[in-house]
């Protein structure tokens, strides 16, 4: 699957938009250049010269009922390649990426989140955003487990945020004590930063990390584990000379937002905290956790040797039967759980790649893969059948809703802000579900790019991707805002065949290839608990200008 980051004005006006119908939109095409802002880049860094570092685990303070954790926000400065001085980072428990936290299912966690990081940010804040408007604190931050299930108080929203010290909290800060339930599969989940305005900036400086759900019946599976069972996050970043992390402090339409960018794309793969890392590996099988945790960027991974693989697994557990791969298509937030047999292949040297070449600037090499030559015992298993997988049933929805993706503009054609449904964040709440309850969500992107929609408080199935007439339902759907015309029927703007899930897809998921100019259907199912929280693009740069609504599940 191809995506396409571009920015262009042919895109659809918010009724706010002071002067710019949608109409006018329509009439008119503009294209600019990518929104990656010109730069010098990093300074050149020879490849594969470090070894990937696994990530740390998390040590709780206390056991019984109940496991406790104390994790403490701080400003450190760690080496992320030999060549490169050390770059200052935020990182959770004083290491990038944070550490892992190793939990089971059934077991009640509780973890105490405090920072003592500097009261000014170490990158640029845009205070033009909808959620800086208010005389926030740029340096404010809120840990959301994403992919995880529990009630919407201990979610991490983006108003729970709370400041170094505590000095201000967020209009909706329910303490910072949180308590997770773990009472779902076993899955590869993650934790990051998610305050409001800022999440782009926080997560880029460091703060995330691996939360890994095991289970008696993922343990029964013989898959590879202990040294053999990785986890790695993909992100890329791009440096100053000293070390520092880039990101930019001009936008790319000053009279809208002075700072904020539409995408960054860094110049430099960073892998589990290591500029293009290799990993020495046996002639066996490996089972790899893959995240992007990128901002922006999204990633077609394959092995430069052809080396086929399988995928057991997606964002929120085992997949029903593994399913044969030559490679991987992952959007920001996405997870992908592999098995990879290096058995047939000592001696060889292998890297992963990256062929999503519609980004400016591209980043075809991610990390390197080198092979003993020593034959070894491998008692691991990779099971034809991982587990059964409850498939919701569309027919049992209580709802189907039908969800845009959207852009507002001013009258230049400039973006001004990312929407959802043509509404702003701090706008009623709309998406009210019930516990326990299936829905059938419709996400109708009318944008000429890809968006990766995360839910929270639930979890989901694609069900099918369709082409969509974009410029004639937002036509349609802005004379229906305006008032001058009835609701426009979906169905009458959908083009060729609907198509089913990608392969990479059969399982399921909190986050969603939204593609572009196309409707993308998702049977969701809500769990038992309730709350508040928030449904987004994982595009973190569109999720800090307001590309987010409030979600609220009841009894």
């Amino acid at each position: 699957m191809s995506h396409q980051i571009r920015e262009s004005a042919e895109v659809h006006a918010h009724p706010r938009a002071a002067g710019r119908s949608l109409a006018a939109v329509l009439a008119t095409t503009f294209v600019v250049a990518s929104s990656a802002l010109a730069q010098a880049g990093s300074p050149p860094l020879t490849k594969y010269v470090d070894p990937l570092p696994i990530p740390s685990v998390h040590v709780p303070v206390a056991t019984g009922a109940v496991t406790e954790y104390e994790v403490n926000m701080e400003q450190v400065t760690q080496q992320l390649h030999s060549e490169l001085p050390p770059t200052t980072l935020w990182t959770y428990s004083g290491v990038y990426p944070g550490p892992t936290f190793e939990t089971r299912r059934g077991e009640v966690v509780q973890v105490t989140w405090t920072s003592s990081l500097p009261d000014t940010h170490i990158l640029p804040v845009d205070y033009t955003l909808p959620d800086m408007l208010h005389d926030e604190p740029e340096v404010r931050t809120v840990v959301h487990r994403h992919g995880g299930l529990q009630p919407g108080i201990f979610d991490g929203g983006p108003d729970d945020w709370f400041t170094p010290g505590f000095t201000e909290v967020g209009h909706t800060y329910p303490g910072n004590v949180y308590t997770y339930p773990n009472e779902q599969p076993a899955a590869t989940i993650w934790y990051h930063d998610h305050a409001a305005g800022v999440t782009r900036l926080n997560v880029y400086a460091g703060l995330a990390g691996f939360w890994l759900i095991r289970d008696d019946e993922e343990d029964a599976l013989n898959l590879p584990s202990g040294p053999y069972e990785i986890p790695i996050v993909i992100q890329d970043r791009t440096f100053n000379e000293d070390g520092s992390l880039f990101y930019p402090s001009e936008g790319r339409w000053p009279k809208n937002h002075p700072v904020w960018v539409k995408h960054f794309l860094g110049d430099t793969a960073v892998v589990n905290g290591k500029v293009w890392p290799y990993l020495d590996v046996e002639p066996r099988k490996y089972r790899f956790r893959l995240l992007n945790g990128s901002n922006s960027r999204f990633y077609n991974l394959y092995f430069s040797n052809g080396l086929r693989f399988y995928q057991i697994g997606t964002d929120t557990g085992l997949m029903e039967r593994p399913v044969r791969a030559n490679g991987i298509n992952m959007d920001p937030g996405e997870r992908a759980d592999i098995v990879v047999d290096f058995s047939r292949y000592p001696g060889q040297t292998i890297r992963l790649l990256n062929s999503e070449f519609e980004n400016d600037p591209d980043l075809p090499e991610i990390m390197e893969f080198r092979v003993g030559s020593t034959p070894v015992e491998d008692t691991s298993s990779l099971p034809s059948f991982l587990r059964d997988v409850e498939y919701y049933d569309p027919n049992e929805s209580v709802i189907t809703r039908d969800v845009t993706v959207e852009m507002m503009m001013d009258e230049s054609g400039d973006p001004i802000m990312m929407l959802l449904d043509g509404k702003m964040r701090d706008e009623p709440v709309t998406e009210i579900a019930q516990a326990g309850s299936t829905e059938v969500w419709r996400i109708i992107n009318i944008e000429p790019e890809t968006h990766p929609i995360h839910l929270h408080l639930s979890d989901f199935q694609v069900l099918s991707r369709q082409g969509l007439d974009a410029k004639g339902y937002a036509a349609a759907l802005m004379d229906y805002r305006e008032g001058g015309a009835p609701k426009p029927v979906l169905e009458d703007f959908l083009e060729g065949d609907a198509t089913g899930p990608e392969k990479y897809e059969l399982g399921n998921k909190d986050t969603v290839q939204a593609n572009e100019e196309s409707v993308t259907t998702i049977v969701v199912k809500f769990g038992e608990f309730t709350g508040d929280s928030v449904w987004h693009c994982h595009i973190l740069e569109h999720e800090d200008n307001d590309m987010m609504r409030p979600l609220r599940v009841i009894p």
